[in-house]
């Protein structure tokens, strides 16, 4: 059987070359790193399958070259959504995902949002760009509530992370039931009652038509005077415009977010005046560490 012809579309794609040619040495491989440059080559190789990154944001994103090419038969996502690639044939088009492979690190970053701030970095950050020495204020996370929306792999990570820390935890999950690490377990229609119980929100939730808009401005007016929002999801999970309000008047503490719907990848380009310190850690995963890329692969 002959192996198929692949194309790796990403922003950084001889990095992916490095891992996919170590364990599969058989395959005939092409690199792309733009959008306007895929329908040509895709054309021009013949690819059969094409490991894709969402790496410029949706708008523009090439998916009609992607759905109509005749010899594309599998696009492999690198990433956990695939809104974009809405909608296709499955019986003769197949769409797979990257879901779970950076749960580890997504978690990580998660809980390094929550530090953030609890132990004020950017205080300590402003104080040593001014050659100041300073006896800044700390607070311990442990003891503290953290709501977890989505508990999938990313969330059910964020979960054993958080207990680790000595954090209570409460999960929402649209079929509730038992799950390691999550002291309560409940189902999306809670949310009114369960945002001011916490003192940390992480969005781990799926884009769908059913949580597009899902923090939204009811919300975060029943938050916790604050509180903190890390959102390692889709941009669209996030009403935007009443998150800027409450960072800009401080009743949330700060939000830490990896996706939102302005120009990917574009530091604190949701506007936020105060972005130095109430919006900080406004990044995109960007690019595959060695092991994760192998997992992938």
């Amino acid at each position: 059987m002959k192996s198929p012809t692949v194309i790796l579309h990403t922003n950084n794609p001889d990095a992916a070359l490095v891992v996919l040619a170590e364990g599969h040495p058989d395959l005939q491989i092409h690199t792309c790193d733009s959008y306007d440059a895929l329908p040509g080559m895709v054309d021009e190789t013949e690819a059969g399958v094409v490991y894709s990154v969402r790496f410029a944001g949706t708008p523009g994103f090439p998916r009609q070259a992607l759905i109509e090419a005749p010899s594309v038969k599998w696009v492999s996502v690198g990433g956990s959504g695939t809104d974009h690639m809405n909608p296709w044939d499955p019986i003769t088009f197949t769409v797979t995902n990257a879901a779970g492979v950076a749960a580890d690190m997504i978690a990580q970053y998660a809980l390094g949002a929550m530090f953030h701030f609890t132990l004020d970095l950017p205080g300590f950050r402003a104080a040593q760009a001014r050659r100041e020495w300073m006896s800044g204020k700390v607070e311990p996370i442990d003891g503290k509530t953290v709501l977890i929306l989505g508990l999938g792999q990313i969330g059910m990570a964020v979960a054993a992370r958080s207990k680790a820390m000595g954090l209570s935890t409460i999960g929402v999950r649209a079929r509730p039931k038992g799950t390691p690490n999550v002291d309560e377990v409940h189902g999306m229609d809670a949310l009114p009652d369960l945002w001011p119980r916490a003192d940390f929100i992480v969005v781990c939730v799926p884009l769908l038509d059913s949580t597009r808009g899902l923090v939204n401005a009811l919300a975060f007016a029943a938050m916790k005077p604050g509180a903190v929002i890390v959102d390692v999801s889709r941009g669209g999970l996030i009403d935007e415009v009443p998150l800027v309000r409450a960072l800009e008047t401080g009743a949330l503490r700060g939000a830490g977010c990896f996706f939102h719907r302005a120009t990917a990848c574009e530091p604190c380009a949701l506007g936020v005046r105060q972005c130095d310190r109430n919006a900080a850690l406004l990044v995109c995963l960007r690019g595959l560490g060695p092991q994760i890329g192998r997992n992938v692969f």
